[in-house]
């Protein structure tokens, strides 16, 4: 009895470390890629990339951030394998100032950028000396510029390309104020009864309740030439841009299921577009 007792929990240990082993070498199996992304709104289209990815034994793993001076650093650092926050225009001035070795393999979409208000309709309603707000970085800082000169708030310098300064404003019929803030603060002042309107980026519109083709007063129509500085790209660090599984992350969000996602699915539709 006793040497069948030992012989049955020799069995057990042996089937215990036969599982173990092979819940080990399934979990090796996975290949994990950390994604770097602001906030939730572009997370339903990586999910559906995901979705055919794991079928190939690579898991996306989402790391959030919430500040948009971190997601790079991050990948530069080696914190994450990518990022999908950010547009080329962005991109290239974060690698002027801060001379990251980073660089885009493929894009994703192009938001639409609006102007938000809880007390105006239109922009037509600004009043003489009105403030209005938008980010004060100097990328989407200036597309917010674009903006606002093609709602036909004021005039820009046209010499100042995709990244004009509140300096370049050179004609301004009702002296609008422009007061700059952290783009992750720009929804919070609609509260502010002093501001009358801001330029929002879509995801934080978003992650604050929002929907853009809802709630936006004015929302810029894209011009697939003049906005190709503001289509959003998958990015990596320079030494990986040609990495094989990085290439098929890129692939399996540029298909028609990612696509379908983006223009008929919240919180996308009516936000973005397809840009591959």
């Amino acid at each position: 009895m006793k040497r069948l007792l030992i012989m049955v929990l020799a069995l057990v240990v042996n089937g215990t470390l036969v599982f173990a082993r092979a819940t080990q070498e399934e979990s090796a199996g996975k290949t994990v890629v950390k994604l770097g992304v602001m906030g939730e709104e572009l997370k339903p289209a990586w999910r559906a990339a995901g979705a055919a990815l794991e079928k190939e034994g690579i898991t996306i793993e989402f790391v959030t951030f919430s500040d948009y001076a971190i997601p790079n650093r991050a990948l530069a650092e080696g914190e994450i394998d990518l990022n999908s926050f950010q547009h080329d225009a962005f991109l290239q001035n974060e690698i002027k100032n801060q001379k990251y070795e980073l660089s885009a393999i493929g894009n994703t979409v192009i938001f639409f950028l609006g102007v938000y208000s809880h007390k105006i309709k239109s922009l037509d309603e600004l009043k003489d000396g009105d403030t209005v707000v938008i980010m004060n970085d100097a990328t989407n800082g200036g597309r917010a510029l674009k903006v606002l000169e093609a709602a036909g708030v004021f005039t820009l310098d046209p010499s100042k390309g995709n990244t004009p300064t509140i300096r370049d404003i050179i004609a301004n019929p009702k002296n609008i104020k422009i007061v700059e803030v952290d783009a992750s603060q720009t929804w919070r002042t609609l509260d502010d009864p002093q501001v009358a309107a801001a330029v929002i980026n879509s995801n934080f519109v978003v992650d604050g309740g929002g929907v853009p083709a809802r709630d936006a007063i004015y929302i810029k129509p894209i011009d697939k030439e003049g906005d190709k500085p503001y289509i959003n790209i998958v990015v990596a660090r320079t030494k990986d841009k040609d990495n094989p599984l990085y290439k098929k992350v890129v692939a399996a969000f540029q298909t028609d299921t990612v696509a379908k996602v983006v223009t008929d699915e919240p919180p996308l539709q009516g936000t973005a577009l397809p840009a591959w």
